[in-house]
């Protein structure tokens, strides 16, 4: 078994944990074992330095363990440029797809991985066709989701975006390591920077 696919098998039996309706769909798309891999060259990031720093719960302390021991081996990545959010940003933000168009375990249907934020950043609000489904798994931080406002999110708790509705998170003192699961729209779509009409 590969890294990634050591990670994607902790991923999915820690999601499976969750009795919440809006993850059913996501975990019915998650690639069958034997799915077809590709190779992805391991990329380092500076948010790296970050990422042992955050705490995780219980619950999530071992996927974390394993995210940290494999994360020079995983290949990360930035969707946007210093143009779009500065150069701040690109120091402190970075992610690793595990299952997907780019990650080393092939899926045209689901998209799933690993965000990790720095201290004291914003990632301002954005949108994106795919409906998402995030697992803080280190750090606490400030989630936004649509118009309801700024809500302290820890560790273990499960975030749903549906999709075209606007999220942004921002970090304190501490990093934010979080897993997240994309399906249906472009699962490699550029996430649209700005607010949404969406009420939600």
């Amino acid at each position: 078994m590969t890294g990634a696919e050591r990670l994607a098998t902790a991923a999915r039996a820690l999601l499976a944990g969750f009795d919440q309706p809006e993850l059913a769909p996501f975990l019915d798309e998650w690639p069958a074992a034997g799915a077809a891999q590709r190779m992805v060259e391991p990329r380092p990031l500076p948010v790296l330095r970050w990422l042992d720093q955050a705490t995780p719960a219980a619950a999530t302390r071992p996927l974390v363990d394993q995210v940290v021991a494999a994360a020079g081996a995983l290949a990360w990545g930035q969707t946007y440029a210093a143009g779009d959010l500065g150069e701040r940003f690109l120091e402190r933000y970075g992610w690793s797809e595990l299952i997907g168009l780019r990650g080393p375990i092939a899926s045209d249907r689901l998209a799933c991985g690993v965000l990790l934020l720095g201290p004291e950043i914003e990632y301002p609000p954005h949108s994106h066709a795919a409906e998402e489904i995030y697992l803080p798994l280190a750090g606490t931080a400030d989630w936004l989701r649509g118009r309801d406002g700024w809500r302290r999110r820890c560790p273990g708790e499960l975030i749903h975006h549906p999709s075209g509705v606007a999220h942004a998170m921002r970090t304190d003192e501490q990093p934010l390591l979080a897993l997240y699961l994309w399906r249906g729209g472009d699962l490699a779509q550029k996430s649209k920077l700005g607010g949404s009409d969406d009420p939600a």
